[in-house]
């Protein structure tokens, strides 16, 4: 190697250290808001955690129960004295569960009345009033839900139906049911505040071809649209009679040998909790 070769090359790299040492200087005082050690890297990562965290919000959603009423204090059992439950052989098993609570305590669960019987869906409900109609009796007569509701003065109106919907009509059809019984019951009671409650699950083993936990879930979330659409209020029952698996727990279920889809004292009393901290005033 000559001596011009040697002195090209030093100064060469005297470019490259100076270029090296400007760059640092530039990253340390520019702006002076960046953290130590900043740079595109770290912020794609960052982009990729974001999403990742919105892929697990959206997987967990009924979980989490999102869309329905927020968890509020648990309020007073008065808060129930104008309410009235509707509902099938489900809610049928509360009423008994609430007879039984009031013989010892008049108070319990309030004021509430019911309107169940069973078999019952909103299907039937939209039906003429017939002799062997499916449809619960008030003061010793049988009467179409929305002229019950109105001769009962509820200013509150849970209700609760589907299992017996989903066989006859899909998902779609059941939920468009549920919505013109609702506008029926709203058109005679204008100022009654309407809860949804979704439809509970069954049973893993006691699933059906079209009476299944993922078709009770589509169809839930069906409703929960529909009150958006409507401003009733969502009350996300379901959400805290699910296992890990979507199924209703064993320790729920009073009939695990039959239908797998009626509940317990225990399941009772876990729903009532839940409507009594899920409230709007």
């Amino acid at each position: 190697m000559n001596k011009n070769t040697i002195t090209k090359s030093s100064l060469a790299l005297l470019a490259v250290c100076s270029l090296l040492l400007s760059g640092c200087k530039q990253n340390n005082t520019s702006g002076g808001a960046k953290p130590e050690g900043s740079s595109s890297a770290p912020q794609s990562v960052s982009s990729t955690v974001s999403s990742e965290q919105e892929i697990s919000q959206q997987t967990s959603s009924f979980h989490n129960s999102a869309g329905s009423e927020a968890q509020s204090e648990k309020v007073e059992e008065s808060y129930l004295d104008d309410a009235v439950f509707i509902g099938d052989s489900v809610t049928l098993k509360l009423k008994n569960y609430v007879t039984i609570k009031r013989k010892s305590n008049p108070g319990y669960f309030g004021k509430a009345q019911f309107l169940a019987a069973g078999s019952m869906g909103s299907g039937n409900a939209l039906k003429p009033l017939k002799s062997d109609s499916i449809h619960p009796s008030y003061n010793g007569k049988k009467a179409l839900l929305e002229d019950s509701v109105a001769a009962m003065g509820a200013k509150k109106v849970y209700i609760m139906l589907g299992a017996n919907d989903l066989g006859l009509y899909g998902v779609d059809k059941s939920a468009e049911n549920m919505a013109k019984l609702l506008e029926k019951i709203k058109a005679k009671s204008p100022d009654t505040k309407i809860f949804v409650q979704s439809a509970t699950p069954i049973l893993k083993e006691r699933q059906m071809k079209n009476l299944n936990n993922s078709n009770l879930v589509a169809y839930d979330n069906k409703l929960k649209e529909l009150c958006k659409q409507r401003g009733y209020y969502f009350i996300d029952v379901a959400s805290v009679m699910r296992d890990k698996e979507g199924n209703l727990p064993k320790e729920y279920c009073s009939d695990p040998d039959d239908l797998g889809i009626h509940f317990t004292d225990k399941a009772c009393q876990v729903w009532i909790d839940y409507i009594l901290t899920h409230v709007v005033k």
